[in-house]
């Protein structure tokens, strides 16, 4: 393991430190406890948004809590949910009376936790909670039927989530508007990962798994899990076909459509190789008469070191133009108006 740290035990308390002390204008603790961080800037009479996993994904989740963006974040050590109480004492700090919108990944851990800081919040302090459960990972299950369990991974994708959704609430609409904007979002959001190392996490100090030089995994999660197909390195058009087209017959997107593209990097994947994929994208996306609305390439989800990206689409219609294009400043995204 090569890391530039002190320990493995003050890693993510030490980054949390560094990260309050670059950006005091933006976020600060609740109380003493470093693992539960708010935006400085509090809007009276607007929902509150929360979010909240394991740590090891910069800039998610925390990176994403400022104006007109997320509220609140509880986080946990790496790959690991952050308990019910930090989650109740982010919620409490940022409740502005308007009730609170918990936004977060499809993951065990964090469901288990954030339903009972929910309750909490209800029976301890009479806020009003509701929740959006993201799960946008095209390779993790089968599609969503009408009124059925989502089992799909929560990945990069859910950075859609939180910028319509915290437009949403800088808006002032109601809770119940917010949640609807934010589920919309999700039910119009696919992404699909590809890994072709894996990363290391500092308390277990070896990788988390092993895959060959020459070998990439199509589908494999933030965290490591399965993919769909391990083979051989292949080049960067055909990697990208084969992703997008999963990703295309999943919604399914069709011609005249407009959508959000994401190319997201894992954490070891440098740019020039993020718009070699876009640049793949954008032919087949013409190819089919879909208009891309906006894109965004850079590092959104990683997962500690691994070499891979992920791919993400948002079906785009006026009212999420409107709160995606809306202004966001945060520690880690800065978008003006456009």
């Amino acid at each position: 393991m090569k890391k530039i740290i002190n320990t493995p035990e003050k890693f993510i308390p030490e980054m949390l430190e560094g990260i309050y002390a670059a950006h005091p204008d933006m976020i600060k603790s609740v109380g003493d406890d470093l693992h539960c961080l708010v935006a400085t800037h509090k809007k009276a009479g607007k929902v509150g948004l929360a979010t909240g996993g394991g740590s090891g994904h910069l800039p998610l989740f925390l990176g994403y809590v400022g104006k007109g963006m997320l509220d609140g974040c509880s986080i946990g050590d790496v790959f690991q949910s952050p308990s019910a109480e930090q989650m109740l004492a982010v919620t409490k700090e940022i409740d502005s009376g308007a009730g609170v919108l918990y936004i977060y990944g499809n993951y065990g851990g964090d469901i288990l936790n954030f339903d009972m800081a929910a309750e909490m919040a209800d029976f301890e302090e009479g806020i009003k909670v509701e929740s959006v459960v993201a799960g946008d990972d095209v390779a993790s299950g089968a599609p969503v039927k009408p009124g059925g369990k989502n089992t799909r991974r929560g990945v990069a994708g859910i950075f859609f989530v939180y910028k319509c959704a915290g437009a949403a609430a800088d808006k002032m609409m109601p809770l119940a508007e917010v949640k609807r904007v934010a589920e919309k979002v999700c039910d119009n959001t696919r992404t699909m990962g590809v890994a072709l190392t894996s990363c290391t996490v500092p308390r277990v100090g070896h990788p988390s798994f092993e895959i060959g030089d020459d070998e990439l995994e199509i589908g494999m999660g933030i965290h490591g899990e399965p993919g769909i197909r391990r083979g051989k390195l292949i080049p960067a058009d055909e990697i990208v076909d084969e992703m997008l087209h999963q990703i295309l017959d999943d919604l399914p997107y069709q011609s005249g459509d407009e959508v959000a593209v994401l190319v997201n990097g894992l954490g070891a994947t440098p740019l020039e190789e993020q718009y070699v994929m876009f640049r793949r994208i954008n032919q087949i996306l013409g190819e089919k008469g879909i208009k891309v609305f906006h894109t965004y390439v850079g590092e959104y989800a990683t997962s500690m070191e691994m070499a891979g990206a992920s791919i993400s689409l948002l079906k785009m219609d006026a009212e999420l133009k409107e709160l995606l294009a809306a202004p966001a400043d945060t520690p880690f995204f800065k978008q003006f108006q456009y």
